[in-house]
């Protein structure tokens, strides 16, 4: 476990290990659960589909395209779990495909028409 006081700079480096140096990471998504094998139930979604859902979130930037850097303030659940647990999905790229998922940023899903 790793112990961190309520509302401190939780800083995070995910890296890529291949020879291939055309690859790059981008931060997809990732969510917190007090259940280490439940992140269905009581969840809390601090990046989704790239977008942005916790206002403390940052990415920073790093000079090597196989690192991806990023930051959130730590929180707890409300009925007082004594851990966090955080998944993330991070996606594999390669460099200058603009049409790859790492440039497509934020993917918000468009609402159903609910016309007849």
């Amino acid at each position: 476990p790793y112990y961190i006081d309520l509302n401190q700079n939780l800083f995070l480096q995910a890296s890529l290990h291949s020879s291939d140096k055309d690859l790059m990471l981008f931060v997809d998504s990732c969510v917190a659960s007090p259940d280490p094998h439940d992140f269905n139930t009581l969840t809390y979604d601090i990046i989704k589909s790239g977008c942005v859902r916790d206002s403390s979130f940052a990415t920073f930037y790093s000079p090597y395209s196989h690192l991806a850097r990023f930051k959130f303030n730590a929180f707890e659940f409300i009925n007082r779990h004594t851990s966090v647990y955080l998944k993330c999905e991070l996606d594999v790229c390669r460099r200058r495909d603009y049409s790859s998922r790492c440039y497509q940023g934020c993917i918000s899903r468009s609402k159903r028409d609910t016309s007849s």
